[in-house]
């Protein structure tokens, strides 16, 4: 792939991810909102305006270096979290719950969607590649946020489980969150791991490409 070609589909990767950190991030506010908590809609992050959730390094940096990389077989990437306030939450240790499942529910919603629609809508070419493409993206971004790994909503399901006193242990974990993710990526975690989940979750949609 020539570097114009890789800048393309870079562009093009990038513009599909967005949509799902969008959808992913609004899940949360939303959610977050009809809990009790109005911190996102009063920082603006209750949207759908991509623009508000954009941070520098993981959603422009990162998927920019591992496409790259990879010479463009692979783009990932996470939006700006969207704040919460615990303490507005109406029932915090439950509701914690259902916010961190809200994120990845969302995105698994939206691909089970674009399945339909490419099962049952006529589409071939590129719009229907387009489609399969962010289907993808959006059960990667589910799955991989379930780890329960901090700050991954995984981990907020966890800290809604767990008892009060080891919720505040296992938060702590936090600073060195993405250290672990790193390390469980160099140690083949999405080659082993999630891209058998992410492929299996895809046959059960009865999609391919």
């Amino acid at each position: 792939m020539n570097f114009s070609s890789l800048i393309i589909s870079f562009a093009i990767s990038f513009a599909l991810l967005m949509i799902a950190v969008t959808v992913h991030e609004f899940a949360h506010g939303l959610t977050a909102y009809k809990l009790g908590d109005s911190t996102a809609r009063l920082s603006g992050r209750l949207t759908l305006n991509p623009l508000a959730h954009i941070d520098p390094f993981w959603t422009v940096l990162l998927p920019l270096v591992l496409f790259i990389t990879t010479n463009g077989s692979f783009v990932f990437g996470a939006a700006k979290p969207v704040p919460i306030n615990y303490l507005a939450l109406r029932n915090p240790k439950k509701d914690i719950i259902w916010i961190g499942l809200s994120g990845p529910f969302a995105n698994l919603i939206l691909a089970f969607i674009i399945s339909g629609v490419l099962k049952f809508v006529p589409l071939s070419g590129i719009l229907a590649y387009l489609l399969f493409k962010l289907l993808t993206i959006n059960v990667v971004l589910g799955i991989f946020n379930l780890i329960p790994v901090p700050p991954l909503d995984g981990s907020r399901v966890l800290m809604g489980l767990l008892p009060e006193d080891l919720s505040r242990q296992y938060v702590k974990l936090e600073r060195y969150g993405f250290i672990i993710l790193f390390v469980f990526i160099w140690l083949g975690f999405f080659d082993r791991i999630l891209w058998p989940l992410v492929n299996s979750v895809i046959r059960i949609m009865g999609v391919a490409f």
